[in-house]
């Protein structure tokens, strides 16, 4: 193992660089932050206003409906 020192150096290296961005993360409350838009955002993908959207923009639900008759 000719290289380990220096393989060490950069593991310790790149595990102090990762737990500085989480400790950032955590402290500026990133998290939370993230956990509220996820929550609104399946919030919105589950009413109805959203899923008559979603219909109205499928270009081949005509066409997938035919299908699944004709199935």
């Amino acid at each position: 193992m000719k290289f380990l020192d220096w393989y060490l150096k950069i593991g310790v290296v790149s595990a102090l660089v990762g737990a500085s961005m989480e400790l950032f993360m955590i402290k500026t409350g990133f998290y939370d932050k993230v956990t509220v838009l996820e929550s609104e955002k399946r919030a919105w993908e589950n009413s109805p206003d959203a899923q008559a959207i979603r219909e109205a923009l499928n270009p081949w639900r005509q066409i997938d409906t035919e299908k699944t008759k004709k199935s």
